[in-house]
């Protein structure tokens, strides 16, 4: 059904127009800032992005995939990020080539981002909202930020958006190849990040609402199912090979729920390091597997008798701040300050919300209800940890959206305004010959 609208010519051209202004100014940011865009370095290794590079590195050259572990055999991390880096190494080579061709892959993604978010912002609202949607994603600072960045972000967010094109058009065309897409989507996304596995459980909403037989449900829930565990049996069989044990997606699963748990890089509330003398200060918040989650719960058990209202505030406002409010922004680009994007980011997430109140109210229908469960989804599954402007970027899209049909709903009352007022200035005869 999305392929419908590149049918349209004045549709079709502005899209590719904008797209490609968009890998254009991908390209000069990726070529004047190159590895200034680096978090860590390359040489301590001591960020996600120069690690990543190390362990495409270890890959292409001795066939490990090594995260944290020097150059022993590691479960750390999902292995596509790794995988994909190592493939652009093999061809232009392990030093600067293999990463200037990884980020140039990426910013071809960013350009062409552009179509599934037209197409889900057209099929949510209508033309214009997703025209002002498309124009606001391609000036959207954090995106090129991001594109250059050797991160999981970019390609995570690009799979993200096709996910859920894919998704709609299943909904409504019940096609099994449609079902099938998306469990292969899904598990593609989990070789990046593996919270999204559980993304197409928003179907079962979809489903419901658009009167799915119970037999149909099965199917297809089935077909999801099956696809997704074809695509991750690779990676299950590796682990199983290499550690003699059987990982679902990584070992590090505990780490992230006990940081979640520390609040403003703080140590855990008074006392309660009486109440748990098996734990030192110095150490509480390191860690991974069962290990991390013993030391996790506790602590978020003791925060929640003895502070509570400090706990749940974390853990819903604090969560919500940190994941939407701070843009994924951590080097300027073309010298633009972070303080103004920050800016430029609230009054997207307001804009947003208002928007999203606004359209619920105008009532719009079911066709609303896929970029709001995503939200959603994306938004729950990330509250038990730890929370960064990081984890919110993939669905910052969604955000813009919503903004989008707010602008899109003050112009349309300036301009009923506008010409009502030029109405009521007509002389008499003029307004009715009009027709007025």
């Amino acid at each position: 059904m999305f392929f419908s609208y590149l049918k349209e010519a004045a549709t079709k051209r502005f899209l590719l127009i904008l797209s490609s202004i968009v890998f254009l100014i991908s390209i000069i940011v990726v070529l004047v800032h190159g590895d200034r865009l680096f978090l860590g370095d390359p040489i301590k290794l001591d960020n996600d992005d120069v690690k990543y590079i190390h362990s495409a590195r270890v890959l292409l050259n001795e066939g490990t995939l090594v995260y944290n572990s020097g150059n022993d055999p590691s479960a750390f991390i999902m292995p596509g990020l790794t995988m994909i880096l190592s493939g652009f190494m093999a061809i232009f080579g392990e030093q600067h080539g293999g990463v200037t061709a990884f980020r140039i892959f990426q910013a071809f993604l960013q350009a062409i981002c552009i179509f599934p978010v037209y197409y889900i912002a057209r099929y949510t609202f209508n033309h214009w909202v997703a025209i002002i949607t498309s124009l606001l994603v391609a000036v959207y600072l954090p995106d090129y930020f991001t594109s250059g960045s050797i991160l999981t972000e970019s390609i995570f967010r690009f799979i993200v958006l096709v996910l859920l094109c894919v998704m709609i058009t299943a909904l409504h065309t019940k096609k099994t190849s449609w079902y099938i897409g998306v469990g292969l989507l899904t598990a593609s996304a989990a070789y990046f990040k593996p919270q999204a596995s559980l993304f197409p459980g928003i179907m079962l909403i979809l489903w419901l609402c658009y009167h799915y037989s119970f037999k149909e449900i099965v199917r297809f829930t089935l077909t999801i199912i099956a696809a997704y565990i074809v695509l991750l049996i690779p990676w299950w069989i590796r682990n199983y090979i290499t550690f003699g044990h059987f990982i679902l997606f990584t070992s590090s699963a505990g780490s992230p729920f006990l940081l979640g748990t520390q609040i403003r890089y703080g140590l855990p509330p008074d006392g309660f390091f009486a109440a748990y003398p098996q734990y030192d200060p110095s150490t509480i918040f390191t860690g991974a597997d069962q290990v991390a989650v013993a030391k996790g719960l506790d602590v978020l058990k003791y925060g929640l008798i003895h502070e509570p209202l400090n706990y749940i505030n974390h853990y819903t406002i604090g969560r919500l701040r940190a994941l939407y409010l701070v843009p994924f922004y951590l080097h300027d680009i073309f010298s633009i300050k972070k303080n103004i994007v920050e800016n430029i980011q609230t009054i997207i997430v307001r804009g947003g919300l208002i928007g999203m109140f606004w359209a619920c109210v105008r009532k719009t229908g079911k066709s609303l209800l896929p970029i709001l469960l995503t939200l959603f989804y994306f938004t729950a599954i990330q509250i038990p940890f730890v929370a960064m402007s990081r984890y919110g970027y993939p669905v910052m899209t969604f955000f813009i959206l919503l903004t989008s049909y707010m602008i899109y709903q003050v112009i349309l009352i300036f301009r009923k305004a506008f010409t009502t007022k030029n109405n009521h200035d007509l002389p008499p005869h003029s307004r009715h010959e009009s027709g007025v």
